[in-house]
């Protein structure tokens, strides 16, 4: 058990935390969350040792060990495989196969495998970085936002690992759906608190909300009660009569605390401004093509209609080319061959993780916003500054002085400030924490016009899509339904990879090997993928069922109806008992499928 008592830690005048208290217990798999600047990543770097603390205490049990994937790389093995295994733990260096498996669920195919890691893109180096801490197998996982570099494949193999981890892990990450599937515990920072929980982030976003409400009417009734006794004291003090009444009145004050009001914290706020349009269909393409030069074509004789209010999310692996066709939706590349036609009265948004490179460094917040929109005044600007979260001082920072997260709120000011009907949305969310995340669904679904957005966060699937384009099965498919009908019609392929070991040999023995039916072999396999496939559609059909309930759960905690929030509550319970008996049963099917292939 790892436990951290009374710990606090200040940057100059601000106060990150103050007597921090909790444990992590064994097979805890907690969910920490919190919102942007909170601290969940400096807590993370203080349970590693790299950040001391000003106060306070950190017990680690003897020989117990952390494992946190780092963001910098450093590769000193030749190919990707023999850089994983340098994770595996002493005495178990030729368990290959358990980088391999890894491997395989981040994404990487065999052949991967066996190339130089700088030969990949960034967010593939990150994942090896990440494989070799989970075949490390520490005793405590720190994972700071890993589906940042995940496609949805990749993220629902993560959400299975996770599931089954035997040891303690600690969860950062602002799609709470991935959360709540994962963990057992949520942990909030909190006005400079630690605060942990059995349950989901529902729960703990409950709890909270009930906690401060209670303290608001406590204040209030405390303070009534204040006023009233000073009052009195103040009339009858001098009354002889009443003295006696009065100086008990003085002494009933002096035990009486004062609470303060609790500062109001603030969230990113959005509402995108909106330029009229009355047709029906505001874009479509017809058999467009695309390739990059002396490069295999990438998307081949795609076509979509997008009406005026479609909310349509591009989902797939990654590599496969999302970000592309949003690019060529969107103009700012032109296909091969076909052609995009948008209705001469359609007017884009277009926020893309990209665009931050299209900032001017030398400009302050409030320059960069006021470029988008030079009709906007002063007031205005700084209202949506305000709304980014750079109020005040905050807005006259240069923009080469901010971090990536920073750079992304900018952007999306200037989105704010940018009349639009149709807006193109490259992964809005990785610089978001959970209650941004939310104020965006809530400001897209608010949205009049058309939203094209690319996302692997399952809880946005969940509420904004109405259309998909899958990138499945090396296809590109227009899925005309929820997410939700996707996962219930379609759903996600799982093709285990055959394991392979370099430079293995056959076996030669003595007895002759018995005669092998090869008709009844392949039977069997058909009817094992089968299976496999049954088993993740109705996982995630539960899944997607969790979702829906959590979000009437959260809808119960704002009307605080309790009984409504016990008896979903159960029902997710009995959810998660049916999903992990499903988990289990795959595992077996998996094991089988190994074994034949």
């Amino acid at each position: 058990m790892l436990t951290v008592n009374k710990l606090a830690l200040s940057f100059g005048a601000q106060e990150l935390f103050s007597d921090v208290n909790f444990n992590i217990n064994t097979s805890e798999r907690i969910g920490l969350v919190g919102r942007n600047g909170s601290g969940k990543t400096t807590l993370f770097n203080m349970l590693t040792g790299e950040i001391v603390a000003e106060g306070g205490a950190i017990s680690i049990p003897k020989n117990y060990t952390i494992g946190y994937v780092k963001q910098h790389l450093k590769f000193t093995k030749p190919n990707v495989i023999e850089e994983c295994c340098l994770g595996l733990p002493v005495g178990y260096e030729d368990d290959i196969w358990k980088a391999e498996k890894i491997l395989t669920g981040l994404g990487f195919s065999y052949e991967d495998m066996y190339k130089d890691p700088f030969l990949f893109s960034g967010g593939y180096q990150v994942r090896l970085n990440l494989a070799k801490v989970l075949v490390s197998e520490p005793d405590l996982l720190l994972l700071d936002e890993p589906t940042n570099y995940l496609d949805i494949v990749s993220i629902r193999w993560m959400e299975r690992f996770l599931r089954n981890w035997p040891n303690e892990l600690v969860l950062i990450t602002h799609d709470r759906t991935f959360m709540d599937t994962v963990t057992t515990h949520t942990m909030i920072i909190h006005r400079q608190k630690v605060k942990k929980i059995q349950g989901n982030t529902a729960r703990m976003y409950e709890q909270i909300a009930i906690e401060e409400e209670t303290h608001e009417r406590t204040r209030v009734k405390t303070d009534k009660q204040r006023k009233e006794m000073e009052a009195f004291i103040t009339r009858f003090r001098s009354k002889a009569r009443l003295a006696s009444m009065a100086q008990s009145r003085v002494k009933a004050l002096k035990r009486t605390t004062a609470m303060d009001k609790l500062d109001e914290i603030k969230t990113l706020e959005f509402s995108f401004k909106e330029a009229p349009f009355l047709a029906k269909k505001v874009m479509n393409a017809e058999n467009i093509t695309f390739s990059y030069p002396n490069s295999e074509i990438l998307i081949n004789n795609f076509s979509i209609n997008i009406g005026k209010s479609d909310r349509v999310c591009i989902v797939g692996k990654n590599g496969k080319g999302k970000t592309t066709l949003m690019n060529l939706l969107n103009g700012e590349l032109n296909p091969v061959s076909g052609e995009v036609n948008r209705h001469p009265k359609a007017e884009l948004g277009v926020f893309g993780q990209t665009n931050i490179e299209h900032l001017t460094p030398t400009k302050t917040i409030d320059e960069e916003l006021l470029s988008a929109s030079l009709e906007s005044n002063p007031k205005i600007i700084r209202s949506i500054c305000g709304s980014m979260m750079f109020s005040g001082d905050l807005a006259k920072k240069k923009i080469s002085v901010l971090s990536g997260g920073e750079k992304s709120r900018v952007l999306l000011g200037k989105l704010l400030l940018t009349p639009s009907n149709l807006l193109f949305l490259d992964e809005p969310t990785n610089h978001l924490d959970m209650d941004s995340c939310d104020s965006l669904i809530e400001a897209i679904n608010a949205f009049s016009g058309a939203v094209v957005m690319v996302t692997h966060n399952e809880m946005f699937l969940n509420n904004i899509a109405n259309r998909l384009i899958v990138f499945h099965s090396d296809k590109v498919e227009v899925f005309d339904g929820t997410y939700k009908e996707f996962l219930e019609k379609v759903g996600w392929e799982g093709k285990p990879v055959k394991s392979k070991k370099k430079g293995t040999k056959p076996v030669a023995t003595a007895a002759v090997a018995p005669k092998v039916d090869k008709n009844a072999d392949r039977k069997a396999l058909r009817a094992i993928e089968n299976h496999i496939s049954k088993l993740e559609k109705q996982i995630a059909i539960l899944d997607a069922e969790i979702v829906e309930n959590t979000k009437s759960i959260e809808q119960a905690a704002a009307s605080n109806d309790g009984k409504l929030i016990a008896e979903l509550s159960k029902e997710n319970h009995g959810f998660q008992l049916k999903v992990d008996k499903k988990y289990k049963e795959l595992e077996t099917e998996l094991a089988k499928h190994d074994n034949l292939s």
